[in-house]
């Protein structure tokens, strides 16, 4: 079935409840049950971005795989970021993209680290010729339900990731970036309606939206659109590897679709973003909630 067949969505992919499973972070897509849909058989692409040059972070697993599938069937060559931690889904990644005559090129390391954000710009321009889209989809979830013991390091380490690297990744990107050209960032509905365990994280997604609307305006005048996508419950490894085994059994389950979203069904607002199709559009968020409300 692709993307364009008609269908009930409320019965499209697995719903809670789900095996207890439960997995260090940063998890790995090949150890869920239920795997998750990527859109490696679903996915179906018309050649939107046909010479175009971009990088994925997160792009092993989850939404970042997704969208890397998205954006290569339409097209694109990429560059892929991902821990050196989930390099066995990243050669899956890459050999299902290179098969279908694409390249994509691997590029480990932690988006953490402001050298490694800067190098990962430079890989893109020296192994691609150039780079027309920046699609920065990593980021670190944990659970903590007492901000008595949510520790300082942890705190750190979600910005550096969710926050920080979005400066970094921006700042190196843009002077390689041409009128046309387009960044995409991650929020989440956590962004306006946070969970009490995930403070920090839900702070975050707050910060990727003001981000977005601020350097959208900031860009604009360069012929650049910044835009972003804000995904509601999504079946990724980001569950097991940071809630309980007993939370990750009933994942989705208070979503008005009954079920928690599946990578391949926001692929197309990655594509939507990054294509000349939405060239009026700036500053904006897709939500892709399944229902959920968005403020």
């Amino acid at each position: 079935m692709s993307q364009y067949d008609k269908h009930d969505p409320r019965s499209l992919y697995p719903a809670p409840p789900f095996p207890k499973q439960e997995q260090s972070l940063p998890g790995a897509a090949w150890k869920m049950d239920p795997r998750p849909d990527h859109g490696e058989q679903s996915y179906v692409g018309t050649e939107r971005l046909k010479g175009y040059r971009g990088i994925v972070t997160g792009a092993d697993s989850g939404i970042g795989r997704a969208a890397a599938i998205g954006l290569s069937r339409e097209g694109a060559d990429l560059v892929l970021s991902y821990l050196p931690d989930e390099q066995e889904d990243a050669e899956a990644v890459r050999d299902l993209l290179e098969g279908e005559g694409r390249r994509a090129v691997l590029f480990p390391g932690d988006i953490s680290d402001e050298q490694y954000c800067k190098d990962l710009v430079q890989k893109a321009v020296d192994e691609l010729g150039g780079l027309d889209t920046l699609v920065m989809v990593a980021g670190r979830m944990d659970s903590n339900d007492d901000i008595l013991t949510l520790e300082t390091a942890a705190i750190d380490s979600t910005f550096k990731t969710n926050i920080y690297s979005l400066f970094w990744l921006t700042k190196a990107a843009v002077p390689h970036l041409e009128p046309g050209s387009t960044i995409v960032t991650t929020g989440s509905t956590q962004a306006s309606s946070p969970s009490p365990d995930k403070i920090d994280y839900a702070v975050s997604k707050g910060a990727i939206k003001l981000f977005t609307q601020a350097v959208a305006q900031q860009l604009a005048p360069k012929g650049i659109r910044v835009n972003s996508v804000a995904p509601g419950p999504v079946w990724t490894p980001l569950q097991p590897g940071s809630d309980d085994a007993e939370t990750v059994s009933s994942f989705g389950e208070d979503s008005p679709m009954g079920r928690p979203g599946q990578p391949a069904e926001l692929a197309a607002a990655y594509v939507h973003l990054v294509s000349p199709e939405s060239s009026y559009q700036t500053g904006s968020t897709i939500a892709v909630a399944g229902g959920m409300p968005v403020f």
